[in-house]
């Protein structure tokens, strides 16, 4: 698929980090793109800095995610691609032991619960959207569209505490193939992207001393990836028409440590 003036694009999460590197990425190439953002403040100013089309989402929500694809696609016309980078997760055991009262505590329900209505569910929720859009176009180069998802290194080697994340991002890496053949007749790619440890607005905490330790369980380029690297991916998986049903992973050849 061709990424230039003719391309309309959406990409969830697209106010910062993997997200704003792919919207700057498509902008570049010429695409129209509208960013998919829950904060207003942060996608306003990705909009204005990138000349993208703000239209704040809540991926949990089926209503406000309606309301958005129905604004870009007044603005934009009907997406060709889209790129889910929306998610989140938590860090919490799966039991524990408190080290000073012995009380013993469970992850909670709903915790567990949120991280996959988010990452996994609210890509989901995206993917259907898009896809019955693409339906409706007529095919350029025997395609209709291009679907990318993001799961996680934690995905395959979750470290403590990261159950729920590694079972969301486990989710989205098991249903790429399938979703793959369900939307094969209609002409629409998917694929997915595995990220390892990438220098985002998440590491914001972190010290430029733990960035390096991190960077050095790389293997080999022994840094955190750069979120534009990330973007060249999935600006590869919407051109390459013979990409389908992939999980690719972009790690460095990282293998994550239990913690």
């Amino acid at each position: 698929m061709k990424i230039d003036s003719s391309l309309s694009a959406i990409v969830t999460g697209g106010a910062s980090g993997l997200g704003l590197a792919t919207v700057k990425a498509l902008r570049a190439a010429g695409a129209s793109v509208a960013i998919f953002d829950l904060n207003e403040e942060t996608g306003e100013k990705a909009a204005a800095e990138t000349g993208a089309v703000f239209c704040q989402c809540d991926v949990l929500s089926d209503e406000s995610v309606d309301e958005a694809f129905a604004r870009a696609r007044a603005a934009q016309g009907q997406e060709r691609a889209l790129v889910c980078c929306a998610g989140g997760g938590n860090a919490i055991p799966t039991a524990r032991r408190d080290k000073k009262t012995g009380e013993i505590k469970m992850f909670p329900s709903d915790q567990f619960e949120w991280v996959l209505k988010l990452n996994t569910v609210g890509t989901f929720r995206c993917i259907t959207r898009a896809a019955a859009g693409m339906m409706e176009l007529e095919p350029i180069d025997g395609e209709r569209g291009a679907l990318v998802n993001t799961a996680s290194a934690a995905a395959s080697e979750g470290q403590m505490g990261q159950a729920a994340y590694s079972a969301a991002k486990a989710a989205i890496v098991g249903m790429t193939l399938t979703i793959a053949r369900d939307l094969s007749r209609e002409g629409i790619r998917v694929n997915t992207i595995q990220p390892g440890i990438f220098d985002t607005p998440a590491m914001a905490r972190a010290t430029p001393e733990m960035k390096q330790a991190l960077g050095a369980m790389v293997p080999f380029p022994k840094r955190l990836g750069n979120a534009d690297e990330y973007a060249s991916m999935a600006l590869e998986l919407i051109r390459n028409g013979y990409m389908n049903g992939e999980t690719v992973r972009l790690d460095g050849a990282i293998r994550m440590q239990p913690r």
